[in-house]
């Protein structure tokens, strides 16, 4: 058995190859020394700058497994050597009876303990795993940035980068405030359910905990679950909350007020997102009912979806988008700054579905990773091939919607997919996004700047669909609770987001000035411009 040792005196050494840039990990030198020349760094492109602290991570993560390796080979070697040793016969003792020997009382105290040591060891791997995936699901943030930013035009790019700044801030504090203990209230608890299944609240005390829970097992330790701390949970479900809001953004860009955005986002990220996220992930009563979202093609991107259809729907499109009730394309103003995006969000995905596994299960976190991918690419193919055929030309935007279309449609079930059944989950989302964007853009009149809607909350919808038609738990039962959940969600959200765009709209207002949306938010809002 593996066992967790103190780390030897002697270091390592993590040589950096100047050609690939692939860390050499080697055991034999004696301090831990990173080398490499100051002129490569500058050469780095901004792709391959965050690839070097991701490769970084894995080895960091790949430390204490190592070393559990080189114990468990150590002890292999010694058990050998010791049964390779000839076996001297002693002399008759009179005195010998058929009792078991004295030592053998520490041959079995030494099984538990070697048992502690391995549920310790995979512990921490798991609880590792979980941080990792939290930190990839925050680089998400960048890429919405990013991809929002150049999507739209150059000079509202200053506020759209505001925006989501304060997205996740807010998010964050008012997810440890309020929201975590909303969406996980712990059902089974009577004093802290309103509604059963549907509404609890387990109270505002989440972040008064600190150092005095360090040593509590029900807290930091497998008392809480048996895969991460407390801490680690809040932490991976807080980077998930901010999420929901930053695909709203993409839809209102050009033309909303700053203070009413972020007075809606920390309404719909405190309220709206733990409540119907309680329904399943907190135990409710659509886990109960049997819905299926493994990491969120509906509890995140559909909820964000819907936000985002009531929030366009109330505030009107931007100036000069319908002409005689002609829709006018408004061109990106930085496809590069929008591809960066695109990849960002699809190598954050990896944390996001990878995470949900909530365990460093080998098996199944390799799994996510392949339908996750598969979905993804497949999903760029069939929206770009689409794009080509019907319109002449092959679209990059399209391309990059696509890819996102297929991750938002593996998300429920990445789980329990195979690799063909994620191609075929991405083709069709590509192929749906593509049409979907041009049906809210020229029939609904629905004015999106960033195909949010379609990406979002129709292949979210799509995706949570798929769990019932592809994979292991396709069925006529599966797809009716699956159906279940997304009309469900719909409607609550729906409902809350017209309330509170409607009080926001008839109170504040919700559109900046038509000179203020003519000159630019950045001006007309923050007072400097993004580009000189």
């Amino acid at each position: 058995m593996p066992r967790m040792v103190a780390r030897q005196s002697t270091g390592c050494r993590l040589v950096v190859d100047r050609k690939c840039g692939f860390p050499i990990f080697t055991r034999w030198f004696p301090s831990l020394v990173m080398q490499f020349q100051l002129e490569y760094l500058s050469m780095l492109t901004l792709g391959r700058s965050w690839l070097f602290p991701a490769l970084m991570a894995v080895v960091v993560m790949a430390i204490p497994m190592t070393s559990l390796i080189a114990q468990d080979e150590a002890g292999g070697e010694a058990s050998v050597a010791a049964a390779s040793e000839p076996e001297t016969e002693a002399a008759p003792d009179a005195t010998s009876t058929d009792e078991p020997p004295t030592d053998a009382g520490s041959t079995d105290a030494e099984a538990p303990a070697s048992v502690d040591a391995l549920e310790a060891a995979t512990f921490l791997v798991n609880n590792l795993w979980i941080m990792l995936a939290g930190m990839l699901v925050f680089i998400m943030h960048l890429g919405f940035a990013t991809l929002e930013s150049g999507l739209t035009r150059s000079k509202n790019t200053v506020n759209i980068l505001f925006k989501n700044t304060m997205i996740i801030c807010i998010g964050l504090l008012t997810y440890g405030i309020l929201g975590f203990n909303l969406m996980y209230p712990d059902f089974t608890n009577a004093d802290n359910v309103f509604v059963a299944g549907k509404l609890g609240f387990a109270g505002f005390g989440f972040l008064l905990n600190g150092t005095a829970q360090l040593s509590d097992p029900g807290f930091c330790g497998s008392g809480y679950n048996p895969g991460y701390t407390a801490f680690t949970d809040f932490f991976f479900q807080a980077m998930f909350a901010a999420t929901c809001c930053t695909i709203v953004s993409g839809a209102v860009a050009g033309r909303i007020k700053l203070s009413s955005f972020l007075i809606f986002a920390t309404a719909f990220v405190t309220i709206s997102y733990p409540i119907t996220g309680s329904w399943q992930w907190g135990a409710g009563w659509l886990a109960d009912a049997g819905f299926h979202d493994f990491a969120g093609s509906t509890l995140v991107h559909s909820v964000g979806g819907w936000g985002a259809l009531v929030m366009a729907t109330l505030l009107g499109a931007r100036k000069g988008k319908y002409v005689n009730g002609q829709s006018l394309p408004i061109p990106a103003s930085n496809m590069p700054l929008a591809a960066i995006g695109v990849f960002l969000l699809w190598f954050g995905w990896f944390g996001f579905n990878g995470g949900s596994v909530l365990s460093a299960d080998p098996g199944a976190v390799s799994l996510v990773l392949v339908t996750t991918t598969m979905a993804a690419a497949a999903g760029g193919l069939s929206a770009a091939m689409v794009s080509w055929v019907c319109a002449g030309k092959p679209d990059l935007s399209m391309a990059l919607n696509g890819i996102l279309a297929g991750l938002v449609g593996i998300t429920a079930g990445a789980d329990q997919m195979t690799g063909l059944d994620a191609i075929i989950i991405g083709l069709i989302a590509g192929v749906i996004v593509y049409f979907a964007v041009i049906f809210v853009d020229t029939k609904l009149k629905i004015d999106d700047p960033v195909g949010a809607i379609s990406v979002h909350l129709v292949c979210g919808i799509f995706g949570t669909l798929a769990v019932g038609l592809f994979g292991a738990k396709a069925g006529g039962e599966q797809l009716v609770a699956q159906l279940t959940g997304i009309v469900a969600i719909g409607i609550f959200t729906v409902i809350f987001c017209l309330i509170v765009g409607s009080v926001l709209k008839a109170t504040m207002g919700l559109r900046v000035s038509d000179q203020e949306e003519v000159e630019g938010l950045d001006i007309g809002e923050h007072g400097m411009q993004a580009y000189t």
